[in-house]
């Protein structure tokens, strides 16, 4: 009788551990997300063509009013499709058709209220979150923590970048998304006390890459990052109690019913997938109507190389022709402009921009109690009534966006914050830039008015730190596998001048060449790119250099990935419209040798800018075979582009 005992107590075990079991797969059946709970836990983990990608991870929340991160048992699953098929015109490609299965995995706590996992799998994409439903008369709750983690093999290797220090950096602005990248890391060697920003990428050894990321975040919750490598694991990290000045939960206040942001993992043999992906606006809508039919193009700014002595009339006149001169959209007048120029000599520079067919950004800080910035035009930004009274006399004036600097944290007091700057910009037809900033989360489905946030190591960089104008090929090799393949990167580059300052003599010497620059314009996808040109590069640059510049798009209808390991070199196409542009860096220390497959410029004669042995860049026409495949050099530092 015993023997019967033990028996159906084991069969009954292994039915149950069956029913825990439930995995789901994408449309083409190669990637699968297996779910189960264990001794009360939840874990998921995530395989392609049968080989682990993500080991047993993690799942859970905890709330003020219920712990989801143990004594948990499984209720119900059920599964389903999703299909979307949209378009979208500040991102890297134009049309995009998703389609995805989906799981929703639901479970108990201890006090009998449940909470769902609900995750989506297509070919090469997941993205997850949990859903909290209302628990009895309780419809609001504080989410304080998650234990959602991201468990790799032990022989992955790591391209992560810190997160920054709060309330440290220039006026105590940090954390502002702006460090640097350790490549090809052991995970054990990951042990940066304030974690890593999303996203984060991840070599899986001779299996492939997993790109990490979140989005759909806005006002209703905090953002997030990865944690140092504990306990063989990374988690789901919310912002350090330190960002903000201190002030303001760590956590989520959430309404319920309620959901969290989406977590995303991107997995791909190769970086084809991690380059092409659209997730982070596959599982986000528009949160609201554009107001206007909102025009995007390149600029130019003074800012970056001639810096706060600009910020005067006369200097931004000469930026404004600059502008008019190679057909630019825009001019971004910075910091300062307010006091150095003032508000009616202002006006006077948007007409005058406008009689010249340039339209003008300008330059806000977010700041009024965050951090110590002290550039002006100060507390404009920073409460509804200050905000609106501006936004009204810069509709008035003919402003047509804002770049709004100084953020510094992921709270989601600061959430609000930039989501409130969007919504009452679209209200009075403006765009937005942020600087200073976070990572955008799917932004630019979600708000039609964003157009960009710098959220990395970027141009001003290159002006004032000798060591990332050493390493400027190194993050431009990096960024389409990573900081840009989840969101537009407004970087401000394409530096031609020899030297980072307004006498282009001597001192912060340019190490990259000009068919590198040339081909940032490409490689740096953001709808609004405002360009490091300078007045003097009209006639101290090749013709053949300024004509290029002069027909680049800003906005592409697709991406393709070409070639690349990141920090080493990358090649990517885009598309506009008809016209295809190949554009690629090296960021090594000797010239490389490619041998690249481009079957759309199959047997067409193509104009390539390229650098020679002496880094000087050159122009030339040349004919792509006919099963599409070039050969080419691309020199130490240097860079080259493609176009029909």
């Amino acid at each position: 009788m015993k023997r019967v005992l033990v028996l159906c107590s084991l069969l009954f075990s292994l039915m149950a551990h069956a029913q825990n079991n439930i995995s789901v797969s994408g449309p083409d059946g190669n990637l699968e997300v297996e779910v189960s709970v264990n001794e009360g836990k939840v874990l998921y983990n995530v395989s392609y063509k049968g080989k682990t990608f993500v080991e047993n991870s993690p799942l859970g929340l905890k709330t003020n009013a219920g712990d989801f991160t143990s004594g948990l048992s499984f209720v119900e699953s059920s599964e389903g499709e999703v299909e979307k098929e949209y378009t979208q015109d500040r991102i890297k490609r134009s049309e995009i058709s998703y389609k995805a299965n989906t799981l929703k995995y639901t479970l108990k706590n201890k006090a009998g209220k449940k909470i769902s996992v609900v995750f989506r799998v297509s070919n090469n994409d997941i993205a997850f979150r949990y859903e909290l439903p209302v628990w009895e008369k309780t419809r609001a709750c504080v989410v304080e923590r998650e234990i959602t983690g991201f468990r790799f093999p032990g022989f992955t290797t790591t391209f992560l970048s810190p997160m920054m220090k709060p309330m440290t950096g220039f006026a105590r602005t940090a954390p502002s998304y702006e460090s640097g990248y350790d490549p090809d890391a052991a995970m054990s060697e990951n042990n940066a006390e304030g974690g890593y920003v999303f996203p984060g990428l991840f070599h899986i050894g001779e299996r492939g890459w997993v790109l990490v990321s979140e989005t759909g975040v806005r006002s209703l919750y905090t953002a997030s990052h990865l944690s140092s490598y504990t306990n063989g694991v990374y988690t789901v990290d919310y912002p350090s109690p330190g960002q903000n000045n201190g002030f303001g939960s760590t956590g989520a206040q959430l309404g319920l019913p309620g959901v969290t942001p989406w977590r995303t993992i991107t997995v791909g043999e190769t970086l084809k997938p991690i380059v092409e992906t659209t997730i982070p606006f596959d599982v986000v809508d528009p949160l609201y109507e554009p107001s206007e039919d909102y025009k995007y193009g390149r600029g130019t700014w003074s800012w970056i190389i001639w810096q706060d002595p600009s910020m005067n009339y006369d200097d931004q006149v000469k930026y404004i022709d600059l502008a008019a001169a190679l057909n630019f959209e825009y001019i971004l007048i910075d910091a300062w402009w307010d006091r150095e120029i003032g508000y009616e000599k202002t006006e006077e520079l948007v007409r005058y921009a406008r009689s010249k067919g340039v339209d003008v950004f300008l330059w806000y800080n977010s700041n009024g109690t965050a951090n110590d910035a002290f550039m002006t035009p100060l507390n404009k930004m920073n409460t509804s009534v200050s905000r609106k009274e501006e936004m009204k006399w810069l509709k008035k004036v003919g402003v047509k966006g804002l770049k709004v600097d100084f953020f510094g944290g992921d709270k989601q007091e600061t959430m609000r914050l930039y989501e409130d700057i969007l919504s009452d910009a679209n209200d009075y037809g403006l765009m937005i830039i942020f600087h200073g900033a976070t990572l955008p989360r799917g932004w630019e489905r979600m708000f039609p008015n964003f157009v960009g946030s710098e959220a990395v190591l970027a141009s001003e960089m290159l002006v004032f730190v000798q060591d990332t104008r050493e390493k400027e090929a190194f993050y431009a090799s990096l960024h389409p596998f990573i900081r840009n393949s989840v969101a537009s990167m407004e970087f401000g580059g394409v530096i031609l001048n020899k030297y980072l300052n307004k006498g282009n003599r001597e001192g912060q010497k340019r190490i990259t060449t000009d068919g590198f620059q040339l081909a940032t314009s490409i490689l740096f996808q953001n709808p609004v790119q405002m360009f490091a040109l300078t007045p003097n590069n009209l006639t101290d640059v090749p013709g053949f250099e300024i004509d290029f510049i002069k027909k680049v798009p800003t906005t592409w209808d697709e991406t393709l990935y070409i070639d690349g390991y990141p920090g080493k070199y990358s090649v990517l196409a885009r598309r506009h419209k008809e016209k295809w542009y190949v554009a690629g860096v090296n960021a090594e220390d000797d010239a490389k040798k490619l041998k690249l497959s481009l079957p759309m410029l199959a047997g067409k004669t193509v104009t390539i800018y390229n650098d020679n042995k002496d880094k000087e860049t050159y122009m030339e026409k040349i004919k792509v075979s006919r099963k599409g495949t070039l050969q080419l050099t691309v020199q130490s530092k240097g860079g080259f582009v493609l176009t029909q």
